[in-house]
C-alpha cells in the first residue's frame, strides 16, 4: 500500500487503517524506523535484481546515473566525499565506490543497513560505510561532503523537509551538488494503481496531509509527506541551494516491469518521477 490510497480504507495485509491526518517528525521518524526494519527483507526480495548490487539508478523508470550524469562527470568523482541519504542497501554508494568515489551510505533503517553488508560481504569486497541516522538530524560536521544524493530515500518520508534540506547544505561544501528523486508530485492527485484506474485525479495535488497508515491503537505504521513542485523549489531555496535542473523521465520503450503504481501504461501519460538538481551556493 502507498501514498495515494483512498483514506479511510484497510490494508488487506495487515488490517493497518489507511487515512490522512497529521503526522509530526518524531512520529513520521519512528514509523519509518519501524516500516522499514519490518519490510526491508521483502523489499530486498523482490526489488533486488531490479537494483543490482551496484546500480545507481534513479527511479524506476531506469535512468541510471551513468548515462544521466546528474552528479557531474563520473570520471571525476574518484576521491570526492559523497553521502547518500536514505541509502537501503547501498547499492547506488557501491556503484561510487566503484568510480573511486568516498561514499557514506545513511538510512534511518538498520535492517536496511544490514542487507549493505549482506551485499558487501557476499561479493568479498569492501564494506561501504554505513550510519544509521535520520536525514532530518545528519551527525556529521560542517561542510563534511562534496557531493549529497537520494535515490527514492527519506525526502518523501521526512515530516520536516525544510530542515532536511537545511541539514544537507550544512554538510556539503561550497559547490557541492544536492540530486534527488522522489515520486513526481503529480502522483499525488491520482490513485496509486498501475491501471486505468490510476490515469484519473481523485484527490487535490494541493492537499498537503499526510498519508499515515495506523494500527488499531491510533498509532502511525508508515507516514508519507506530500509536497508540491513549488514546495521543493521554495525549501531548496530556503535552504541556500539554486536549482539548476528538474528531471521528468519518460517511462523508457521495453520496459514491462510495473513497480507498485509505475506501469507502462500510466507512464505513457503522466510523469512518475521527479529529480532535482541543486547546488550549494
Amino acid at each position: 500500500m502507498t501514498a495515494d490510497t483512498p483514506p479511510g480504507q484497510f490494508d488487506e495485509e495487515d488490517d493497518d487503517l489507511a487515512l490522512r491526518r497529521a503526522a509530526a517528525p518524531e512520529e513520521s521518524s519512528r514509523a519509518s524506523r519501524h516500516w522499514w526494519d519490518r519490510n526491508a527483507d521483502e523489499y530486498q526480495d523482490e526489488h533486488g535484481e531490479f537494483l543490482g548490487d551496484d546500480r545507481f539508478t534513479w527511479c524506476p523508470e531506469g535512468l541510471d546515473e551513468a548515462d544521466a550524469q546528474l552528479l557531474g562527470d563520473p570520471a571525476q568523482l574518484s576521491g570526492r566525499d559523497v553521502l547518500e541519504i536514505g541509502a537501503g542497501a547501498a547499492q547506488c554508494s557501491r556503484w561510487l565506490a566503484a568510480r573511486g568515489a568516498r561514499p557514506v551510505a545513511l538510512d534511518i533503517s538498520f535492517r536496511q543497513l544490514q542487507h549493505s553488508r549482506r551485499i558487501d560481504l557476499g561479493r568479498g569486497g569492501p564494506l561501504v560505510p554505513v550510519v544509521q541516522a535520520d536525514a532530518a538530524i545528519l551527525p556529521f560536521a560542517d561542510a563534511s561532503f562534496d557531493l549529497a544524493c537520494s535515490a527514492y530515500g527519506a525526502v518523501p518520508f521526512s515530516a520536516d523537509t525544510a530542515e532536511l534540506m537545511r541539514e544537507v547544505h550544512r554538510v556539503l561544501r561550497p559547490g557541492g551538488r544536492w540530486v534527488f528523486s522522489v515520486t513526481h508530485p503529480i502522483r499525488w492527485a491520482f490513485p496509486d494503481e498501475p491501471g486505468v484506474e490510476g490515469l484519473t485525479a481523485t484527490a487535490s495535488y494541493f492537499d498537503r496531509t499526510p498519508y499515515v497508515e495506523q494500527d488499531e491503537q491510533g498509532q502511525a505504521t508508515y507516514v508519507e509527506h506530500h509536497r508540491t513542485v513549488g514546495d521543493r523549489v521554495r525549501e531548496l531555496a530556503g535552504a541556500g541551494f539554486q536549482l539548476l535542473d528538474l528531471v521528468e523521465p519518460e517511462w523508457p520503450e521495453g520496459l514491462e516491469q510495473e513497480w507498485g503504481g509505475w506501469s507502462p501504461l500510466r507512464g505513457r501519460h503522466l510523469p512518475g518521477t521527479a529529480i532535482f538538481v541543486a547546488v550549494k551556493a
